[in-house]
């Protein structure tokens, strides 16, 4: 398989397709971002995805303020891992429970027969979580761990993810920045953004009619298609292997790797941008754009192919400061005048800026 064929398969993927084939190829994970009306069809259209696509196992989280550590650990696991976890009381029972499982506090696990620990994954290999930004922050620590580590230990025995293990934070983003925030560190450990217009519809489920027209959705169940079979580029595991191997001998010219390297910096230095840009941003970015590059047909880099990968990376990521923290108050700047310089900047608003950096030829 060369880079025209990898290409190829791209042209047959939806854009959020691709940006589950970019993050299970590079085993990371990734924010999906749609309007608040949407959300509940675009989870079932990304557990399509992930079941149809790429062939994986799922689970949707439907997380709010009150989501407990316990709904977590009940809905992550296996259909076979979760047949072994019984609760000792009938109305905890995991198999008949919805998606969000009922709220037990994390004593009474003493009393119930520990998850198997045994070699091998019980977690399924796709967890979309909608509204995953509502948690409380132990929560996302304790996602975090398994992103990162793949293995969590909890006081039920251990969890162990695969190693293509996806996680999709879906959230509901109405304005410029996401509210509530991620924790910083969670943030920093997602991949990259993508946001999903209504405008650019849903691939499975407008073939197969599941669309909750405008209804409140039971988003935890998956119907089968009982008709035609919906299209799909069925992404094997060879194609994700050939696309990793070929990312890493993507060449790029010393014009290109300055180019990065002046993005990371300008956004650093941007009076707009809090907390600046962290290292782990800055590999990500790179490596980001060298999977990139087979899916546009090439094996070198380009400008506009950096240009993408930087709003897929950064946007998430960029924090706008507030009036009161702009470093020029300390030389005399007046405070009104900088509320005004930032009354209307955003994270877009701040790429574009960067981005008009004059690129290399």
């Amino acid at each position: 398989m060369d880079y025209k064929d990898l290409a190829d398969i791209a042209r047959e993927l939806s854009d959020l397709e691709v940006a589950f084939l970019l993050c299970l190829v590079a085993r990371e994970h990734c924010l999906i971002e749609t309007t608040s009306h949407c959300i509940n069809d675009l989870a079932k259209e990304l557990a399509l995805i992930g079941f149809t696509t790429f062939n994986y196992s799922y689970c949707i989280l439907d997380c709010s303020t009150e989501t407990s550590i316990d709904d977590i650990f009940n809905n992550v696991l296996t259909p076979d891992a979760r047949a072994s976890y019984r609760p000792s009381r009938p109305w905890l029972n995991t198999e008949t429970s919805s998606n969000r499982s009922s709220h037990r506090s994390i004593g009474d696990y003493s009393k119930t027969p520990a998850i198997s620990s045994q070699l091998g994954s019980n977690v399924v290999n796709i967890v979309v979580a909608k509204n995953f930004n509502f948690v409380s922050d132990d929560i996302q620590m304790q996602m975090l761990q398994l992103m990162r580590a793949r293995e969590l230990i909890t006081e039920i025995g251990t969890l162990n993810a695969p190693q293509d293990f996806l996680f999709v934070p879906l959230v509901a983003r109405d304005f410029d920045q996401l509210r509530p925030p991620f924790k910083s560190h969670m943030n920093d450990n997602l991949f990259i953004s993508h946001f999903h217009s209504p405008d650019a519809g849903y691939t499975y489920l407008e073939e197969n009619d599941w669309l909750s027209d405008g209804q409140l959705s039971d988003s935890s169940v998956i119907h089968k298609s009982k008709g035609k079979q919906p299209k799909s580029a069925l992404v094997s595991p060879l194609v994700m292997d050939q696309l990793r191997e070929t990312s890493a001998s993507i060449s790029m010219s010393a014009e290109v790797v300055r180019y990065i390297q002046d993005i990371v910096v300008f956004l650093r230095l941007s009076r707009a941008v809090a907390s600046g840009v962290s290292a782990n941003a800055n590999i990500q970015f790179s490596r980001f754009a060298q999977l990139l590059a087979p899916l546009h047909g090439i094996d070198y880099m380009t400008p506009s192919i950096v240009a993408l990968a930087a709003r897929k990376v950064f946007r998430h990521r960029i924090t706008v400061a507030a009036p009161g923290e702009d470093r020029s108050l300390q030389y005399g700047s007046d405070l009104h005048a900088v509320a005004h310089v930032l009354a209307d900047v955003t994270p877009d608003s701040i790429l574009d800026g960067v981005l008009a950096l004059e690129p290399p030829l």
